[in-house]
């Protein structure tokens, strides 16, 4: 994810909406993830924070789990250990740690994220973590980047048959109306696609591991989609709304994980001054010149399936779902991960 709030950020937070301590399986950075996890820029080191802190919360109906990356403050020099400076970034996201051949350090606007999990959140929300005017106090600024759920179905069971390959939907959906106008902002994506005979876990989520280099390698299962959010029909917008992939087809027979690899970027073009409607020069799946602005970041998504899944009564419960968020700065370029 890039830091693109104008401002130093000390901090990255994600909020899982409908997620209790329990659903949670892992964490990137997280102590015993098989790579280093202390603060700083040491190599092998794979965000500057340190292991977040996970916390559970609930206010009447409604309840989750956040969790906290955070720079430490001394309130005696008034000043943070660690800070994620805000400005652009012209590497891909995956790049954004010590290993990942940039020059990551103080200077580097972005970081990665990341967190895994049983089942989908309800609502996710990322957030840079801001100073505020009070010492040592922090704010969410909001980051606008879609953030994949996950379903997978079973297959019918049939007598005496053995079991059918599941099906994995992946949906994502366009950013919700932010800016009170009837259209919300538009962004880009794109996602490439592959599964392995072998689950993986989240620290393979990152540029430079064979699991993501081999999605990369291969052809986008959808090179371009805008989406935009409509408020007279909801996430479907002529067009531009709600992207739902991997409906058709079950996945296949050997197959023990799936990837996704999602790069969102900006729109760059311009947009109807009075319903904040994107003007294409291309179309939703064909942008053109222009069209396509700043990378926001990418996220890495992984689905591990569970060994007869088929006679699982219950979807929702049968995957184990493993994102990996990059925190990258804006610019014109391409992707990376969650």
């Amino acid at each position: 994810v890039i830091n693109d709030t104008g401002s130093t950020a000390h901090g990255f937070e994600i909020d899982l909406e409908g997620l209790y301590l329990s659903d949670i399986t892992d964490t990137f950075g997280g102590a015993g993830r098989g790579f280093p996890t202390g603060r700083g820029f040491g190599a092998g080191s794979v965000e500057r924070y340190g292991s977040p802190t996970l916390v559970e919360y609930s206010n009447g109906a409604t309840f989750g789990t956040k969790v906290i990356y955070e720079g430490l403050y001394d309130s005696t020099t008034k000043s943070w250990d660690y800070g994620t400076p805000s400005g652009t970034q012209v590497t891909p996201g995956d790049n954004c740690w010590s290993g990942g051949g940039i020059g990551y350090g103080a200077s580097t606007a972005c970081d990665h994220f990341g967190v895994g999990t049983t089942k989908n959140a309800t609502k996710t929300t990322y957030s840079w973590l801001l100073e505020t005017p009070t010492s040592g106090v922090l704010n969410n600024g909001i980051v606008n980047l879609p953030a994949p759920t996950y379903q997978v179905i079973p297959a019918p069971v049939v007598a005496n048959q053995p079991a059918a390959a599941p099906q994995v939907v992946a949906q994502v959906q366009a950013p919700l109306n932010e800016v009170n106008t009837e259209f919300g902002d538009a962004t880009w994506v794109k996602v490439f696609t592959t599964e392995l005979d072998h689950p993986v876990a989240l620290e393979d989520l990152i540029g430079g591991n064979q699991v993501i280099d081999q999605a990369k390698l291969a052809k986008p299962e959808v090179e371009w989609q805008l989406l935009q959010y409509d408020s007279g029909k909801g996430a479907f917008g002529a067009g531009n709304g709600q992207l739902e992939l991997g409906m058709a087809a079950p996945v296949g027979p050997n197959a023990a994980s799936i990837i996704r690899r999602y790069e969102f970027y900006k729109f760059g073009g311009t947009y109807n001054a009075e319903t904040h409607e994107a003007i294409l020069l291309g179309s939703d799946s064909n942008p053109g010149a222009g069209d396509v602005g700043a990378y926001m970041g990418a996220q890495n998504g992984a689905v591990n399936l569970v060994a007869n899944i088929a006679v699982i009564p219950e979807p929702s419960e049968a995957l184990l779902f493993v994102s990996g968020l990059i925190t990258l700065l804006g610019i014109a370029r391409k992707r990376n991960l969650i």
